[in-house]
C-alpha cells in the first residue's frame, strides 16, 4: 500500500507527489516505462486538445487539458529527476527568469509603451539569449516539430525583419501564380514535384501572412468545412436512397455544389 494522503482539493505540490509516486517503486509500470522519446507524442496531443477547448470555448474542458498538459510537463521533468539532469523546481526558475529578462519594461528600467513594442523586444532579447548573430540562425532555431505552415510563416517572418519580403499581398499573389507554373512544369517534367509543391505552400503561407490571415486557422476552416458538406452530401444521398460512395463522380460533385449552395 502506498502512502498517500487523501485529500477534498489538491494542489501543484500534490500533482508532484503523484508523479513521483506512479514513476517509483510500487508505481504504475506503464509510468515506470516511459522515456521522454515515448511521451513526446503524448505531449503534442494534449497542447492541441487544450487549444481544441479554447476554440470551443470549452472552460471546464480547458481546466482538464490545462491539467492533462501540466501532467506531460511534468511527467518529464520527473523523468530527468530520477536520472540527475533537472527537477520540477529547476524548470521553474529557468522559466521565471527568462520572464524577468524579456519584460525589462516590467522588472527594469525600459520604456515600452505598446504591444508591438514589447515583441521587438522579446525578440531581441530571445536573439542574445541564444546568441544569434543573424538571421538564418534565427530561423534555425525554429522548431522542426511545429505544424509546417506555422513554420513557414515564423521563418518568413525573421526573413522580414531584414527587408526581405513583398511591400504587400499583390507582390505574394503573383508569386503564388509563378510557383504555380513550375509546379505545372516540374508535373510535365515528372521531376522535382515534391520540391515545387512545397513552394507553392510556402508562397500560400505568404500570401496569407500578408493579408493578416492564419494560414493554420484558415485551413483548418477549409478542413471543417469540407467535412460539414461531405456529411451533407451523405444525408443527401441516403435520402435518394443511395450510398454516396455507389455514386459517379458527377453525382458526387452535384451534390458536393448543393451541399455548399445550403451554407
Amino acid at each position: 500500500m502506498i502512502n498517500f494522503q487523501y485529500k477534498e482539493k489538491y494542489g501543484l505540490d500534490d500533482f508532484r507527489v503523484i508523479m513521483a509516486i506512479l514513476r517509483g517503486e510500487g508505481g504504475c509500470p506503464w509510468d515506470r516505462a516511459q522515456t521522454h522519446q515515448s511521451i513526446r507524442r503524448d505531449l503534442l496531443e494534449e497542447a492541441y486538445e487544450a487549444a481544441d477547448a479554447i476554440d470551443s470555448g470549452d472552460l471546464d474542458n480547458l481546466r482538464e487539458e490545462l491539467g492533462d498538459l501540466q501532467m506531460q510537463v511534468l511527467f518529464h521533468a520527473q523523468i530527468e529527476t530520477e536520472r540527475g539532469g533537472f527537477t520540477f523546481d529547476d524548470v521553474c526558475d529557468e522559466a521565471c527568469r527568462k520572464l524577468i529578462r524579456r519584460h525589462p519594461h516590467v522588472f527594469g528600467q525600459m520604456d515600452l509603451d505598446t504591444p508591438e513594442e514589447v515583441l521587438v523586444t522579446w525578440e531581441e532579447v530571445k536573439r542574445q539569449e541564444k546568441a544569434q548573430k543573424s538571421s538564418s540562425q534565427a530561423m534555425e532555431s525554429v522548431a522542426r516539430a511545429l505544424p509546417a505552415l506555422w513554420r513557414a510563416e515564423k521563418i518568413q517572418k525573421k526573413a522580414r525583419k531584414d527587408g526581405f519580403d513583398w511591400p504587400d499581398w499583390h507582390g505574394a499573389r503573383e508569386k503564388l501564380t509563378e510557383e504555380l507554373g513550375e509546379l505545372d512544369e516540374a508535373i510535365a517534367a515528372g521531376e522535382r514535384v515534391e520540391e515545387e509543391l512545397g513552394d507553392v505552400l510556402a508562397s500560400v503561407v505568404n500570401l496569407a501572412r500578408l493579408l493578416g490571415i492564419d494560414p493554420e486557422a484558415a485551413l483548418n476552416g477549409s478542413n471543417d468545412r469540407f467535412v460539414r458538406r461531405y456529411a451533407r452530401m451523405e444525408e443527401m444521398a441516403a435520402e435518394n436512397g443511395q450510398a454516396l460512395g455507389d455514386m459517379p463522380l458527377d453525382a458526387q460533385e452535384a451534390l458536393w455544389q448543393k451541399a455548399k449552395s445550403l451554407e
